[in-house]
């Protein structure tokens, strides 16, 4: 995957996620970060699991299980 793609799936997972556990997204920067890293967590993770997904639509899911994952941990911390 090229690193255009690589941004546009980072982006489009942070918004994603933004919209789910806030109802609101974090800016395009904050979603591309929240996304990419949030990729990088789902990507871990799934392979732990022994879960593939390929293609747009399965990098996009990852990217948003694990943004979704990071979100959460953010908030945990946060409150601590």
């Amino acid at each position: 995957m090229s690193l255009l793609w690589f941004l546009i799936v980072g982006i489009i997972a942070g918004f994603l996620a933004g919209k789910i556990m806030n109802g609101t997204g974090y800016g395009l920067l904050g979603d591309l970060i929240v996304g990419v890293v949030g990729s990088l967590i789902g990507g871990y993770l799934f392979g732990l699991l022994g879960i593939g997904a390929g293609g747009l639509i399965g990098a996009i899911l990852t990217a948003l299980v694990g943004a979704i994952i990071l979100i959460w941990i953010i908030r945990l911390l946060r409150r601590a």
